[in-house]
C-alpha cells in the first residue's frame, strides 16, 4: 500500500492524498490551496494522471477538500466522486459558488490588469468555468454513514461522521493487502462536541495507518465566555459608534451557526434590530440542504424544531444573492451586520466590503474562523497597519475583534481525547491539515504522551505503508 501527500502537508489548505492499494487508485479529497504562499499549486497539474484515478473520496463539502475536483475532471478523471448523501448536495452549492467566484475574480483581474497596464501572477482566467463543474456532478455518488462500498475486489470504504459540518466525514478503507486486512483513516476535520445542528464526531477504535488533522494542534481553544455574550459585546459597541460590523464566513456551517446565535441575540432584545445582510448567494441553497438532510442534526436541533422554533430565521436579515444586492449593502445609510464569503478573504465579496469598512475607524472587522498563514484575514487579524485589496494598500483603521469558541475543528486537548479511544497504537500517524509548527508540536506531544510513531510528511512525500 503507498500513501503520497498531495496537499495539506505542513500546511492547512489543499487537503489531497492518493493511495494505491490492492491495485486501486483512489484520491482522499481534492482541495483548493487558499494560503497565498501556495495558490500557485492550484495552476500545476494534478501530480497523479487525472485519467488513471479510481475514485475520489470527499470527506466534505469546504472548498479546501472539494474545490479543485472541476479540475481535475477538466484532466481527465472520470471515476465515480463518493461522499456523504448531505455532502453531495452541498458539493454542487460548493463548486458551483467557487466556479462564479472564480469568473468573477478573473474578470475584475483581466479589468484591472489592462488599466494598468501589467501582467499579474496567475493567468487572467478562472480554474474552472461553471461547466467544469456540470461536468463533474454527474460524478457524484452519495452513500449513507457507516455503509461499507466496494472499491475493488479487495478495497472498500466506510464514512463516519466527522462532526465538523453537515455531513462531514472520516474515511475508512479497508483493504486486504497480501491476504492480510489493513485499515487506513483519515480523520478530516474533526469537529468538536456540543456544537450546534450537527452530531458529535465518531470514535473509531481501531487503525492500522492514521491522517489526522493538525489545525489545533499546539494548542487548546481560547475560553472568552459563550459565545453571545462575545457578539452581543462587539455589536453594541459598533452600533453606539455608529459603524458596520464586517465578518467573513465560510459559506457552510459557520453561517448557520452564526445566524443561529443573531437570531437568539435579536429575538432576546440583546442586540439592537440593525439589518443583517448574509453576502453569499449559496444561503437560502443550504439552508435548503439543511432541511432535506435532518438525519445528520443532533438532539437539540430536534427538539428545536419539535417546539416550531426556526433557528435559521430572524426579522431584519437578508439573504443577498445578486451583485447589484450585494453593491447596494454599501449604500445602506446607518449601522449594520455584514456577513460576506470567503471566510479567510481570500476572495469573493468579503473584499469589497472590507475594501469599503476597512478604513472608517468606527466599523469593526470582526473574525470567528480560522485564519490560515499567508491569507489577508490572518493579515488583518495579526496587526497589518496596512494590507492589499484588490491592487490597493488600505490603512486598517477599523477596530478587529475576534470571537472565540465558532471553530469547526477539535483543539490539541480533543484530539488526545479522540487518539486515547484506540484500542491499540496505529503502526503510524501521520499529521496534517496544520501549519508546520502546529503539527510538529502536536506531534511531539503525541510522542510524549502516547509513544507512538507521528510523522509530519512533507508536500509530495510518497510513503510505503507495510
Amino acid at each position: 500500500m503507498k500513501l503520497q501527500f498531495l496537499g495539506a502537508a505542513r500546511q492547512v489548505t489543499g487537503s489531497q492524498y492518493y493511495v494505491e492499494a490492492d491495485g486501486a487508485k483512489v484520491l482522499v479529497d481534492c482541495g483548493l490551496f487558499q494560503e497565498r504562499a501556495y495558490l500557485g499549486r492550484n495552476w500545476e497539474p494534478s501530480p497523479v494522471r487525472a485519467r488513471d484515478v479510481d475514485a475520489l473520496l470527499l470527506t466534505h463539502a469546504h472548498v479546501d477538500h472539494c474545490g479543485l475536483t472541476p479540475k481535475l475532471v477538466r484532466e481527465g478523471f472520470r471515476g465515480p466522486i463518493i461522499t456523504t448523501a448531505a455532502s453531495a448536495d452541498l458539493v454542487e452549492l460548493v463548486l458551483r459558488d467557487s466556479a462564479e467566484i472564480q469568473m468573477e475574480d478573473a474578470a475584475y483581474k483581466r479589468r484591472r490588469h489592462r488599466k494598468e497596464r501589467r501582467k499579474g501572477k496567475y493567468p487572467e482566467k478562472p480554474l474552472y468555468t461553471v461547466e467544469d463543474v456540470q461536468r463533474t456532478l454527474p460524478l457524484l455518488k452519495p452513500v449513507s454513514y457507516e455503509q461499507n462500498v466496494p472499491l475493488s475486489d479487495d478495497t472498500s470504504v466506510v464514512f463516519h461522521d466527522a462532526g465538523h459540518i453537515l455531513g462531514s466525514a472520516m474515511i475508512e478503507l479497508r483493504v486486504r493487502d497480501n491476504g492480510e486486512p489493513r485499515r487506513l483513516l483519515f480523520s478530516g476535520d474533526v469537529g468538536q462536541q456540543g456544537k450546534p445542528l450537527v452530531r458529535d464526531p465518531a470514535m473509531p477504535t481501531q487503525a492500522d495507518f492514521l491522517v489526522m488533522e493538525s489545525t489545533y494542534g499546539d494548542r487548546d481553544h481560547e475560553d472568552r465566555g459563550d459565545i453571545e455574550s462575545q457578539l452581543e459585546a462587539v455589536i453594541n459597541q459598533t452600533v453606539e459608534a455608529g459603524g458596520n460590523v464586517v465578518v467573513p464566513v465560510f459559506a457552510i456551517e459557520r453561517s448557520q451557526e452564526l445566524i443561529y446565535h443573531l437570531s437568539r441575540l435579536r429575538l432576546g432584545g440583546r442586540i439592537p434590530p440593525v439589518p443583517v445582510f448574509l453576502d453569499s448567494p449559496m444561503a437560502a441553497d443550504v439552508t435548503a440542504v439543511f432541511r432535506r438532510h435532518r438525519e445528520c442534526f443532533d438532539l437539540e436541533t430536534w427538539q428545536m424544531i419539535a417546539n416550531g422554533d426556526a433557528p435559521l430565521r430572524f426579522p431584519g436579515l437578508t439573504m443577498v444573492r445578486t451583485i447589484d444586492e450585494s453593491k447596494a449593502i454599501n449604500r445602506h445609510k446607518g449601522p449594520a451586520v455584514i456577513l460576506a464569503t470567503s471566510g479567510m478573504c481570500t476572495a469573493g465579496r468579503i473584499k469589497f466590503h472590507l475594501r469599503q469598512n476597512i478604513i472608517r475607524p468606527e466599523c469593526t472587522i470582526l473574525f470567528v474562523g480560522y485564519q490560515a498563514h499567508g491569507t489577508l484575514g490572518r493579515q488583518i487579524l495579526d496587526g497589518s497597519q496596512e494590507v492589499r485589496i484588490h491592487g490597493r494598500q488600505l490603512w486598517v483603521k477599523a477596530r478587529v475583534e475576534q470571537v472565540f469558541g465558532f471553530s469547526g475543528h477539535a483543539d490539541r486537548g480533543a484530539l488526545m481525547r479522540w487518539l486515547k479511544h484506540f484500542q491499540t497504537p496505529p503502526k503510524r500517524l501521520f499529521l496534517t491539515h496544520g501549519e508546520e509548527e502546529e503539527s510538529l508540536t502536536l506531534a511531539r506531544h503525541i510522542r510524549q504522551k502516547l509513544g507512538w510513531d507521528v510523522t509530519v510528511p512533507e508536500y509530495q512525500q510518497m510513503v510505503e505503508l507495510t
